[in-house]
């Protein structure tokens, strides 16, 4: 395991909803505040039954030390697992996503459960917490896989900020790290580039290039680090989809539609959300 040399944010927060399914998320969240040297933040989230315009002050007080318990026994079980430094807890009221956006601000990053084992639903904390969110978001499926660490890449500065996390996951893992790059997206190109469309040999061939310059400043900071390069004459989604089969993680850039929809992510890391077994993390732009 290599330790980081750059500055992080000093907490890992996490979102807790006291069920048995969140375990696995806790498990990873406990594991990536240890192996960062961070601390764990709990966060809980409980909901109004009703109107906001019904006020009752003695059901409101019962919901809030459920919450409180709740959060007692999950910080217990965050020490059981072997959570380093301080386990901190918040108690907010929901919405999830705009409590854990708004608790952000001094997260490295968020990790948070996923329960459904096939496609996860839009209004799901998965999908709406990553269109939020300024810091990365891992969306835990269960315990990691014994594969490598797969990062999703495209030639974007989304894409670079998602490489430098996968990579830091691979170190601190001790995993290798597979980087992919499906080339066949002719929708996403300038012009200049759709003549590259026409010979897919050559198309490989220039993205080759491009995933090399991105991979090379990792490879010479960590030579130990097992690196692997695939780039398919296939569509993201598709190249990825193969890659994560066992993976222990996969790692994509949001790449959202900004202005137009900020609650959308883009195709390929909403479909990674959707149809990925293994866990998903959704990486912002720097």
């Amino acid at each position: 395991m290599a330790a980081l040399t750059r500055v992080q944010r000093p907490n890992v927060l996490f979102g807790y909803d006291g069920t048995d399914e969140n375990d696995p998320a806790l498990a990873w969240a406990v594991e990536e505040a240890r192996l960062r040297g961070l601390d764990l933040v709990m966060c809980y989230c409980w909901h109004w039954p009703y109107s906001s315009s019904h006020v009752d002050r003695e059901i409101q007080t019962v919901l809030e030390r459920a919450g409180e318990n709740l959060l007692r026994r999950g910080a217990d079980r965050a020490r059981e697992l072997g959570a380093p430094g301080e386990v901190r807890t918040l108690l907010r009221r929901g919405p999830v996503s705009e409590a854990l956006v708004r608790e952000s601000g001094d997260a490295e990053l968020i990790v948070i459960g996923s329960h459904e084992r096939r496609r996860v639903p839009l209004w799901s904390t998965a999908v709406e917490l990553p269109a939020r969110a300024h810091r990365p978001v891992v969306a835990v499926r269960g315990p990691a896989g014994a594969g490598p660490v797969v990062a999703g890449v495209d030639g974007s500065a989304g894409a670079a900020a998602a490489l430098g996390f996968a990579a830091e996951e691979a170190l601190l893992r001790d995993r290798d790290l597979h980087v992919v790059y499906g080339a066949w997206e002719p929708q996403a190109v300038p012009e200049a580039e759709l003549r590259l469309f026409t010979d897919k040999e050559r198309l490989v061939q220039v993205r080759t290039a491009t995933v090399e310059d991105a991979v090379r400043p990792w490879r010479e900071r960590h030579p130990k680090l097992g690196v692997r390069i695939s780039v398919l004459p296939a569509r993201p989604r598709e190249a990825l989809l193969e890659a994560a089969a066992g993976a222990a993680l996969v790692v994509v850039g949001d790449r959202g539609t900004g202005g137009v929809d900020q609650l959308l992510l883009g195709a390929t890391s909403s479909a990674m959300l959707h149809h990925a077994a293994c866990t998903v993390a959704i990486v912002p732009p720097p």
